[in-house]
C-alpha cells in the first residue's frame, strides 16, 4: 500500500469484515460479494494500481481522477484508490471532453483511472493498461486503462500547494454543482468524511439489518452515500437502470429497506404501472432536487412511506433532513440532523424572524476541509464562530422545519418585489405538457426584471400555448411571479450533477 501514517475510511469496512467476513456487502444484478471479499478485492486492485506506477508522480499527495461506469467496478476502483492512500476524484461521464480535460489540468492530477465501457477517446497521458480481478463470476477479468505522465513541462504549476492539501490527508476532491460557473474543488479528508458519516446517519440510522437500493450516479454520491453504507455494514443492491419497474424488481427480489434517490426517480417509481407496493421499505430519502408535492403525495398513496426530503450540501453532508413532518409537510427539508445548528439570517447577518426569508447558515461535524480552486481553508472560509454561509434561501414555520425558496444568487428583483425561480418552477411543472422547465429573470427597463421561463415541452410535436401556461399560473402565483415570456426548448442547461444551470 502506499505509504501513510494517517487515518483511513476504507479501514472501517475493513473492520466490518473481519466482524462479518461472510455479510453480503454488494448486490449486483446475480452476483454477491461478502464484506471479506470485498475487502480482498480492494486490496487487490490497490496492489495492482500502484504497480502501474501511478501513485509515484506525486508521493507527497497523489492526486487521481477516477471515471467509471457505475457498478461494482466503480466501487473496488474507488476503495483501492483510497486503500493505496490516493485522493479520488470523480469525474463524471455526462462532462465534455473539454471539461474532463480542464478539470485534469486545474487539479494537477496525477493519474487517470479509466474504467471499461467509459467513453473517453484519446485522453491524456500515457496508457498502461491494468488488469482488475475478476468482479463478475464467471466473467473475464475486465481491465482499467491508467494514464500516467499527465503533465507536460509546458503546464503551469498548480493553483494549489500540494504538500499543504497532503496535511489534509484527502479522501475526495468533489467539485460543486457549479450553478454559477464558479465549480470549486471541494476537498473532504479522511477525518472530515468519517466524521460526516457519522453525522449523517444519527438520522439514517443504517444497520447491517439494512439492504440500500442504489440508483444514484457513483461520481456524485459516492463519497458519503456509498461510504455510509459499506462502514455500517449495510448491504448495498447496485440497480443498473432508473426504470421504476427495475427498480421494483430489485427491491422485491432482494428485499430492499432503504431508498435514496432523486426526486426523478421517485416519480418514475409510482408511474410504474404494475401496481405493486414495497414490502419492508422503511426509509425513503429525496434529495439533489426540490421534491415535488404531487409526487410526494403518490409515493405516499402507493407505498405506504413519506418521502423524507434531505438537504445535502457538498461542503457539509447532510445538515438537515424531514424527519418529523415528511407525512404532513412533504415539501420541508425538516429540521437539523443532530449535531447541527442551522440559522437564517438576512442580508446584514442578523436571525429572521419565522416566515420570513433568510440565507441559511450552518455548523456541525464534518464541515469540509479545504477549497481548492481558488485554494482557501476551512478557517478562511467559515465566519469567526464556524458558521457556513450556503448561499440557500429558506424560510421557517412556528414548528422549526426548514423550507427551502431559492439560492441568493438566482433572485429576481421585479420592482423592489423578490421573485424566487424554483417556487415558479414548481407551479409550472405541475402542468402535464411541462416536462422540465428553468425560470430566470429578464431585464425590463421599467421594473429591472422580469420572469421568464424556458419550457422542455412533454411531447415537442405538441407544446402547450403560452396563453395556456399563463392561465395555469394565474390562480397559483401573485401577478409580479408569473413569467411573461415562454420559450420552448429541446432541453435544459445543466451542470454535471444534473442541476439546472442559473
Amino acid at each position: 500500500m502506499h505509504p501513510t501514517s494517517c487515518l483511513n475510511t476504507v479501514d472501517l469496512i475493513v473492520e466490518q469484515a473481519a466482524q462479518r467476513p461472510d455479510a453480503l456487502a454488494i448486490i449486483s444484478g446475480e452476483d454477491t460479494w461478502t464484506f471479506a471479499e470485498l475487502v480482498a478485492l480492494m486490496d487487490e486492485v490497490a496492489s495492482r494500481l500502484e504497480a502501474t506506477g501511478v501513485l509515484e508522480a506525486d508521493t507527497a499527495s497523489p492526486r487521481i481522477g477516477l471515471a467509471c461506469p457505475d457498478g461494482l467496478a466503480y466501487i473496488v476502483l474507488a476503495l483501492g484508490l483510497l486503500r493505496a492512500g490516493a485522493c479520488a476524484v470523480p469525474i463524471a461521464s455526462e462532462l465534455s471532453r473539454d471539461e474532463r480535460l480542464g478539470l485534469t489540468q486545474r487539479l494537477a492530477l496525477t493519474g487517470l483511472v479509466i474504467g471499461d465501457d467509459f467513453d473517453w477517446p484519446e485522453p491524456p497521458g500515457r496508457t498502461i493498461d491494468c488488469e482488475l480481478p475478476a468482479l463478475d463470476r464467471g466473467a473475464a477479468a475486465p481491465t482499467a486503462r491508467v494514464q500516467v505522465d499527465l503533465r507536460t513541462h509546458d503546464d503551469p504549476p498548480p493553483g494549489f500547494d500540494p504538500q499543504a492539501l497532503a496535511t489534509l490527508n484527502p479522501a475526495f476532491i468533489r467539485f460543486s454543482s457549479g450553478t454559477t460557473g464558479k465549480s470549486k474543488g471541494v476537498v473532504i479528508s479522511h477525518e472530515t468524511l468519517i466524521d460526516r458519516v457519522a453525522a449523517a446517519n444519527t438520522a439514517l440510522r443504517i444497520t447491517p439489518d439494512d439492504r440500500v437500493i442504489w440508483i444514484l450516479p457513483m461520481a456524485h454520491h459516492f463519497a458519503v452515500s456509498m461510504m455510509l453504507y459499506l462502514t455500517r455494514g449495510a448491504t448495498t443492491v447496485v440497480v443498473g437502470s432508473h426504470l421504476g419497474g427495475d427498480v421494483l424488481d430489485a427491491a422485491h427480489e432482494q428485499r430492499g429497506t432503504v431508498l435514496y434517490a432523486a426526486p426523478f426517480h421517485h416519480n418514475l417509481l409510482v408511474k410504474d404501472k404494475s401496481g405493486r407496493d414495497w414490502p419492508g421499505l422503511r426509509l425513503a430519502v429525496s434529495t439533489a432536487a426540490a421534491l415535488p408535492e404531487p409526487t410526494a403525495a403518490a409515493f405516499r398513496e402507493r407505498f405506504g412511506v413519506p418521502l423524507t426530503q434531505a438537504l445535502g450540501i457538498i461542503e457539509a453532508g447532510l445538515p438537515a433532513i424531514n424527519l418529523a413532518s415528511a407525512g404532513t409537510k412533504p415539501t420541508s427539508i425538516g429540521r437539523p440532523t443532530p449535531g447541527f445548528e442551522i440559522e437564517l439570517r438576512d442580508e446584514a447577518g442578523q436571525p429572521v424572524a419565522d416566515g420570513d426569508v433568510g440565507e441559511l447558515h450552518l455548523r456541525g461535524p464534518g464541515v469540509f476541509d479545504a477549497y481548492l480552486l481558488p485554494s482557501r481553508s476551512r478557517a478562511e472560509v467559515l465566519d469567526a464562530d464556524g458558521w457556513f454561509r450556503t448561499g440557500d434561501l429558506a424560510t421557517r414555520d412556528a414548528d422549526g422545519d426548514l423550507f427551502l425558496v431559492g439560492r441568493s444568487h438566482s433572485v429576481i428583483n421585479v420592482a423592489g418585489l423578490k421573485v424566487f425561480p424554483e417556487e415558479v418552477e414548481a407551479v409550472l411543472i405541475q402542468h402535464d405538457q411541462v416536462k422540465e422547465v428553468r425560470v430566470f429573470g429578464r431585464d425590463h427597463p421599467q421594473v429591472g426584471a422580469v420572469p421568464a421561463a424556458e419550457i422542455v415541452p412533454a411531447d415537442p410535436a405538441n407544446p402547450p400555448k403560452a396563453s395556456t401556461l399563463v392561465g395555469f399560473c394565474k390562480d397559483k402565483l401573485a401577478t409580479y411571479k408569473r413569467p411573461l415570456q415562454f420559450t420552448f426548448v429541446e432541453a435544459l442547461a445543466k451542470t454535471a450533477s444534473g442541476k439546472i444551470k442559473r
